[in-house]
């Protein structure tokens, strides 16, 4: 695992940049990053765009608060992701605007819902499964994760917004970053004609560089 300090620097960092840019607004969103001891987690009611790396929250791998501010209302979320997915080191949830919208479409592939439209999505996100709505908070968000079994590195929640994963802080943010590009460019082209990458151009990619 890297230095904890690092990863406390790295998620002021790279929360900040994410709500410069309009990828959270207010309060809105929640990162978490593994450390050594546990998981370093944005606190409840924090805004990305001022973090305190000192008040940044810490728990335990069993869940419970060892220090900093208390943590996100959507630790169940966050840790039923730890438990069921070996190869997540950090988890971003972010309420950005165009994935978010895609997640309050009805007629959206629920076991595929961002489809290959560009070989980065692919590369970088894989396969994304829109989980149903629960409210902001409700342990069920992390029971509904548990039983995808890790299969999934990204999941949009339904009328809520994209939870990705990655193997640390900043694989995570970009794939998130990616998940956000892509759903603008779905919802840009809406009602387009469109050509998506085949399924051999898919299985060519994560041949060659696995995928999400």
């Amino acid at each position: 695992m890297d230095n904890e300090n690092k990863v406390r620097d790295d998620i002021v960092r790279l929360s900040r940049s994410l709500f410069e840019r309009g990828f959270s607004v207010g309060s809105a969103g929640n990162i978490s990053a593994a450390v050594e001891d546990g998981i370093l987690m944005t606190p409840t009611n924090s805004c990305l765009g001022f973090l305190d790396p000192a008040r940044i929250s810490k728990i335990s791998t069993d869940g419970r608060h060892l220090s900093g501010d208390k943590p996100s209302k959507e630790i169940f979320l966050h840790k039923a992701f730890y438990d069921t997915r070996k190869q997540a080191g950090a988890v971003v949830h972010l309420h950005s605007t165009f994935a978010t919208a895609l997640s309050c479409m009805t007629d959206v592939d629920p076991d595929d819902c961002v489809p290959p439209l560009t070989p980065y999505v692919v590369m970088r996100v894989g396969q994304v499964k829109l989980v149903p709505y629960v409210a902001p908070g409700d342990p069920r968000a992390g029971d509904l994760i548990r039983a995808l079994e890790g299969r999934y590195a990204a999941v949009l929640l339904a009328n809520h917004g994209p939870v990705v994963t990655g193997k640390d802080i900043h694989s995570a943010v970009y794939a998130s970053e990616e998940l956000e590009e892509t759903a603008k460019l779905l919802v840009t082209l809406r009602g387009a004609p469109t050509r998506m990458l085949s399924q051999d151009n898919v299985n060519e990619l994560r041949a060659l560089f696995g995928g999400g």
